[in-house]
């Protein structure tokens, strides 16, 4: 029998940051409508570097950027929403589960994991479809599609 010191078992179970960049087509439907288009991802779970860019129709519905030392920013301009916040979780970010973090966000497009969430066609960088049952920001019963057109990994930023 071999017995593992703590430490060791723990430096085994933690998953180095990681840093990638992704495109998906997405789609969603709800009571008040439906559309498709494309989604762009970038994460740095180093620092919290995030930036996600959600296009339908050649529009720029949704742009989102920061880290996690200077803060989020995210602008809607068809529902004239330019807000900044200290943390993902603390913006209004429409056709994805709540995010607390660059490290949730990474974990919902690499793991599949998230609150109403389901995963499928894996592959070695994850999910290669997600599909997402929740609320819209009207309160409304919508579900959202995401199909992972393009995934590549990244160095990690030094801090």
């Amino acid at each position: 029998m071999i017995i593992f010191p703590p430490a060791f078992i723990e430096h085994e179970q933690m998953k180095p940051p990681q840093a990638f960049r992704a495109m998906y087509d997405w789609g969603f439907a709800s009571p008040s409508g439906e559309g498709k288009g494309t989604l762009a991802v970038l994460v740095d779970q180093s620092n919290g570097k995030t930036v996600i860019e959600l296009h339908a129709l050649s529009e720029r519905l949704v742009l989102l950027e920061g880290d996690s030392d200077s803060g989020y920013r995210i602008q809607i301009p068809r529902n004239k929403i330019d807000e900044r916040a200290a943390s993902l979780g603390s913006l209004p970010i429409p056709f994805l589960p709540e995010l607390k973090d660059a490290d949730g966000l990474a974990k919902l497009l690499t793991e599949g994991t998230g609150p109403g969430v389901k995963a499928s066609r894996k592959d070695a960088n994850g999910p290669r479809q997600l599909r997402w049952d929740g609320k819209d920001e009207r309160g409304e019963s919508c579900t959202v599609w995401l199909k992972r057109t393009r995934f590549e990994a990244m160095a990690v930023a030094e801090k």
